[in-house]
């Protein structure tokens, strides 16, 4: 019969004796101490330790059982787990590391790690349906609907994963619950609001840093463009002369090309040149202890819209809102939705002339309604005392 039990002292084939008794040629009787189960199959050996007789014999049937079904395993007997959750969950994150910004990454994290303290390295042919459906609606229940369909689909992107490496087959991933969930709408302001809020922003900012000013002002225009796209730009990716700039990795994956505004140009004309590899949204010296140089962080540009709209006495509006989704719902006065949709830049693919569905021009007429009313003397507005003294 395919594999034995051998003794622990010698390591010679035990005999079977009895239903719970078993004798070493050398040690006599050796139910209860230390055992060997080993079996070979194919090319690999399969060998683990048991403490009595009665265990290491249930083991072996229970392997021969397994064997004549076709549902032998090597994977799940081995000492290293290689088939358990976490073990996999770590190496899947260290890989996503490389392939995704790190905010992407920080959410499948957290939703990973909820998951291991469920499961912990339990063995990923064990985790179905049930067990998904019930950590989605139950562990992760106080999350939004939102959240949790995002949990979802971070678990169906880590089996199609093990799909892929050839860890599982097809048929053995886990069938994946509906997660069904509504966007909320986010509260949007009428342009004269959004304007009066730009306004503000130009007199309380122009002292500290004028380019706080430009960034809000860019955002509430060139609606293509997402708030952490906007900190991320360089002064090399400003074409002064053609009048457009460009957003290299967006969330996308595809380059945009982003015509500017006759107004806008004008102001990017009237700022120093600098070095190509500077951040054009930096912080300059002197200005609440930022290293001079340094982009703009994740939040600033929020915690600037917010203390402006706090000086207004406005409530309830955050910076993507008052910004990118007024802006949309403004031109939808002005254009249809097939235009904006071009003008989002979502549908874009190829090099300078073919980026745009709409040519360049269109997209930039579109802005510049969305850039109406804007700060008067905008293209004159000073920079800080620091930025005119030397270029960065």
């Amino acid at each position: 019969m395919l594999g034995g039990i051998y003794c622990g002292q010698c390591g010679k084939k035990v005999k079977e004796v009895g239903r719970y008794r078993c004798e070493c040629p050398e040690h006599g009787d050796v139910s209860g101490n230390r055992l060997r189960v080993v079996i070979k199959i194919e090319k690999e050996w399969l060998k683990k330790r048991f403490t009595n007789f009665i265990e290491a014999i249930q083991f072996l049937e229970s392997i021969r059982v397994e064997i004549r079904k076709g549902k032998f395993d090597i994977r799940d007997h081995k000492a290293d787990e290689p088939l358990g959750f976490e073990n996999l969950v770590n190496q899947w994150l260290e890989l996503k590391k490389t392939q995704i910004k790190r905010h992407s990454w920080d959410s499948l994290n957290n939703f990973m790690r909820k998951a291991i303290v469920v499961w912990g390295n339990k063995n990923v042919k064990e985790i179905g349906y049930a067990e998904i459906e019930d950590f989605i609606f139950k562990t992760l229940g106080d999350l939004s609907s939102k959240s949790r369909a995002n949990a979802k689909s971070t678990i169906h992107s880590f089996f199609t994963w093990l799909r892929r490496r050839r860890v599982l087959s097809a048929h053995q991933l886990p069938e994946m619950p509906e997660v069904p969930f509504e966007l909320e709408f986010r509260k949007t302001i009428p342009k004269e609001t959004q304007q009066a809020i730009l306004d503000e922003l130009a007199s309380i900012s122009r002292d500290t840093n004028p380019r706080i000013w430009i960034a809000v002002k860019w955002l509430s225009t060139y609606f293509s463009i997402r708030p952490n796209e906007m900190i991320s730009l360089k002064e090399g990716q400003i074409d002064r002369e053609n009048g457009f700039f460009i957003i290299p990795h967006p969330k996308e994956k595809k380059p945009k090309v982003v015509p500017l505004t006759d107004e806008d140009l004008d102001l990017v004309r009237s700022l120093p040149i600098s070095f190509g590899e500077l951040p054009f949204f930096r912080h300059f010296k002197g200005h609440g202890g930022a290293k001079p140089g340094t982009p703009f962080g994740p939040r600033y540009l929020y915690r600037w819209w917010k203390r402006t709209c706090s000086n207004l006495e406005i409530s309830g509006i955050d910076l993507y809102g008052g910004t990118r989704h007024s802006t949309v719902i403004h031109l939808g006065q002005h254009f249809t939705p097939e235009q904006l949709k071009a003008a989002s830049l979502h549908s874009t693919n190829k090099a300078f002339e073919r980026y745009f569905r709409m040519k360049p021009e269109a997209i930039k007429s579109i802005y510049e309604v969305s850039g109406a009313g804007g700060n008067k003397g905008a293209t004159t507005l000073p920079l800080s005392k620091t930025s005119n003294k030397r270029k960065h």
